[in-house]
């Protein structure tokens, strides 16, 4: 009996996977995952940034081992018209839509912004950015033991801004798209597996 496999079918064993070299000998257009272009209605992708809480509807990430793109590829990268960083996503059996998650948020939770990156933000911004670092701080730390007579000691501050916090208030991911204009004006050049990363608040 034949079984019918979808595009988007997970496991190494569909379709080649092109390294970096293949991709630009064979100057191959990808076509991206519709869940990580949250072109999906009955598969909506949640992901927030800040605490990495990820779903896909009600339920835990559906397709989080899909192929983040086809042809699948070992590396991708990610940039954002919010940050000034690219998220390098590397994975020798293929890319899939849990490595983008994983490595977005890890990017931009484990990394810290530079004194030299914090100063090129004018003064109401850096204010904006050490609210917001705050804020994710006390959000992390959950819910704090009241005191007597409902006294709640103040939430220390943070000891360290981190990449998430540049965001501020825009740390859910709406897609990634391909905007070859843009990441030419960015990096100077453009590649097919370089895609744009879309947040709201």
């Amino acid at each position: 009996m034949d079984r019918v496999v979808g595009p988007w079918t997970a496991g190494t064993s569909y379709g080649p996977i092109l390294s970096q070299t293949d991709l630009y000998l064979l100057n191959t257009d990808l076509q991206l995952n519709p869940i990580l272009e949250g072109k999906l209605d009955n598969q909506p992708l949640q992901f927030h940034l800040v605490t990495g809480f990820t779903t896909s509807g009600s339920r835990e990430l559906a397709g989080k081992d899909e192929p983040a793109t086809l042809p699948r590829v070992t590396q991708l990268i990610v940039i954002s018209r919010l940050s000034p960083w690219c998220t390098i996503i590397k994975k020798d059996t293929g890319v899939t839509i849990g490595d983008v998650c994983s490595a977005i948020y890890k990017d931009y939770t484990d990394h810290d912004i530079t004194d030299a990156e914090f100063q090129t933000l004018n003064a109401r911004l850096q204010e904006q950015v050490k609210r917001t670092a705050a804020a994710n701080f006390t959000q992390l730390q959950g819910p704090q033991a009241g005191g007597a007579w409902g006294y709640y000691p103040p939430a220390a501050a943070p000891d360290r801004l981190r990449r998430v916090d540049w965001l501020r208030e825009r740390v859910y991911f709406e897609g990634l798209s391909k905007d070859d204009k843009y990441v030419t004006s960015r990096l100077g050049f453009r590649a097919p597996n370089i895609f744009v990363m879309d947040l709201v608040s």
